[in-house]
């Protein structure tokens, strides 16, 4: 089996990889052209990886990749996805997270209709909920650049897979973490924040709002509900969640207290933090994916919270190293 990742270098795309080749796929990677290649999360399996370059701005790049792979399986991982970053560039935002899910699609439909095609969708999109907790029939209404995005990249995947005929999924993902979350995310920032104050390297965190709640997990074990749904006999879409969730603060005092901080005495609130317009309450009900796939989280909160601080205090320890 052959399977194309979008996105491979980015904290699900590396994950997603590794379980593939454990699999026995042959995973080949779709990478940008670009001056500084940043290969950080898949440095221990490039060698059994085929990475490819192609650009998700660049349709003939896409075709051109498609018909030398001929892929099974297509995750599209790929996308502009820090929100508070799709504020400042929102056509980009556009072009990448939402028209790139066409390109990818329409290429597929011409060069390998027969492939199983997988969308990262987003929690994002549910934005100001109108129930909760959220499940597949929950009504959106995204409140970023980036989750009006990706709803469009939800619903033209529904629209390749009902037109055409594409096995063309969407998984609903919720907020899901790792030790390779990048830093400019709350989590990492967090956690990161945490180890350096723990180890003398500073003495504050700054943070934006305390009190947003998510459905956390693990993106480990995520990646596996991408493959569960491109194992089904029918083409459907999912929500992935842990169908618990946790404010900003809880994560906060989780990680000071692992480390033996009292978190009052270092996180500072700071404005610019804030955003624009704030999603609140995300909560998912991924009933469908445990009853259908068979798929559950195996990483709690807590877990997860440990796990990124350890590695953080870890990492900045063999820095420091000379």
């Amino acid at each position: 089996m052959k399977a194309l990742i979008s996105g491979i270098t980015g904290q699900d795309g590396s994950y997603l990889a590794e379980f593939l080749l454990e699999k026995g796929y042959d995973v080949y990677g779709m990478v940008r052209r670009s001056s500084t290649e940043n290969f950080e999360r898949i440095s221990h399996i490039t060698d059994r990886l085929k990475l490819r370059q192609a650009d998700l701005l660049d349709q003939l790049s896409l075709v051109e990749l498609m018909d030398a792979v001929q892929p099974d399986e297509i995750y599209n991982l790929a996308a502009m996805s820090f929100v508070p970053t799709s504020w400042t560039q929102p056509m980009l935002t556009g072009e990448f997270t939402a028209i790139g899910v066409t390109r990818m699609l329409e290429a597929m439909r011409q060069v390998c209709p027969k492939a199983k095609f997988y969308q990262a969708s987003s929690s994002e999109m549910f934005g100001k909920v109108r129930e909760v907790p959220q499940n597949e029939l929950t009504p959106f209404h995204p409140r970023s650049p980036y989750g009006a995005a990706k709803a469009y990249g939800h619903y033209i995947t529904v629209n390749y897979r009902e037109s055409y005929g594409l096995f063309a999924v969407s998984g609903i993902l919720f907020n899901h973490e790792s030790p390779r979350r990048g830093r400019e995310f709350v989590t990492r920032k967090i956690s990161d924040g945490v180890a350096r104050i723990k180890l003398g390297l500073a003495g504050e965190l700054r943070m934006g709002n305390l009190d947003s709640r998510r459905d956390w997990g693990f993106a480990g074990d995520y990646v596996k509900a991408m493959w569960l749904m491109l194992q089904q006999k029918t083409a459907d879409d999912y929500v992935v969640a842990t169908g618990i969730a946790h404010s900003v603060q809880d994560f906060i005092e989780l990680a000071f207290e692992h480390a033996g901080l009292d978190w009052k005495k270092h996180v500072v609130m700071d404005k610019q933090f804030i955003r624009p317009a704030e999603v609140d309450h995300l909560l998912g009900n991924s009933a469908k994916a445990r009853s259908t796939l068979g798929w559950k989280p195996m990483v709690d909160f807590a877990g997860l919270v440990r796990m990124m601080v350890d590695a953080d205090l870890a990492r900045l320890q063999r820095q420091s190293k000379p």
